[in-house]
């Protein structure tokens, strides 16, 4: 096929944020035209998504990431010889772009190099466009994104160490607070379920985990639960029970706090005297 140049991408009427959030730019890097087109309507329907620019070729993609102004590369691995080593590369020219890599079919061995080397978000060809504009909002908010079975396979990778030395950090206890608020992120909930669980505000939620990141030199929520799980560190700690009208988390808010698939916590309460208001769990009539 006919290489052609780096292209930009059409706006096709979005001309600005939703009012949910702010605006994603996006280039699109996959080597068939007709999945790029299908993309860009996909898109064209979403008021906080823009293509800004496109590209079918390796080089191509090297040149787009550095002359267009991008938060999010949706990048085909087929474009590399090496993709893994592609997603490094891409990386070094633009270390703010987050990349979500789409794969012909699920590989495991693929999904944990990519995943080393950086990648933000990780799916299939045959993914439905509602998944995929899903995944392209989470990981534009700076959360990572694996589909259901790729989260097992990290989490199994991790327990078994091929994703970091045992030895990489220290152990590190937690507070009582820290260690409720990481219990329910090891369980799939958003800040928002977890101010609610534990009495508090969504911003305190957000203060404390900022505060676990740096203490476990950890880098985002996903990093956060693998943690956790291989080291035991919220082991007898249960979340609070849910009140009473909130919803449990969906399969996909679970994936998309990079929690899904986490052991579930052992029945012991947490400590009460940390300040949050305690949540008591109905008695059955």
């Amino acid at each position: 096929m006919a290489s052609t140049s780096v292209s930009m991408g059409e706006n096709h009427g979005v001309h600005g944020s939703n009012g949910a959030g702010q605006l994603i730019r996006v280039i699109l890097a996959d080597t068939q035209a007709i999945f790029r087109a299908g993309l860009r309507k996909v898109f064209a329907l979403e008021d906080d998504i823009r293509v800004v620019g496109q590209a079918e070729t390796f080089p191509q993609t090297q040149s787009a990431v550095t002359k267009f102004s991008a938060d999010v590369l949706i990048f085909e691995s087929a474009l590399a010889p090496n993709p893994v080593e592609g997603v490094s590369e891409l990386l070094r020219h633009a270390p703010q772009l987050k990349i979500v890599v789409v794969t012909p079919t699920s590989d495991e061995q693929l999904t944990l190099d990519l995943f080393r080397r950086g990648a933000h978000g990780i799916l299939s060809r045959e993914v439905e466009p509602e998944v995929m504009v899903d995944c392209l909002r989470k990981v534009a908010a700076g959360e990572p994104w694996l589909e259901s079975h790729a989260i097992h396979w990290v989490m199994e990778a991790f327990r078994g160490h091929n994703l970091r030395p045992s030895g990489a950090r220290p152990k590190v206890q937690l507070t009582p607070k820290e260690s409720v608020i990481v219990s329910c992120v090891t369980q799939g909930m958003k800040n928002k379920e977890i101010a609610a669980r534990v009495g508090t505000t969504e911003q305190v939620v957000k203060n404390y985990l900022r505060k676990v990141y740096d203490k476990l030199g950890v880098a985002d929520r996903l990093e956060l639960a693998l943690y956790c799980l291989s080291h035991h560190v919220v082991d007898g700690v249960k979340p609070p029970p849910a009140p009473s009208d909130a919803a449990p988390p969906s399969a996909h808010t679970a994936v998309a706090s990079a929690a899904a698939g986490a052991a579930p916590a052992a029945p012991t309460a947490p400590s009460n005297g940390d300040g949050f208001s305690s949540v008591s769990p109905k008695k059955p009539s």
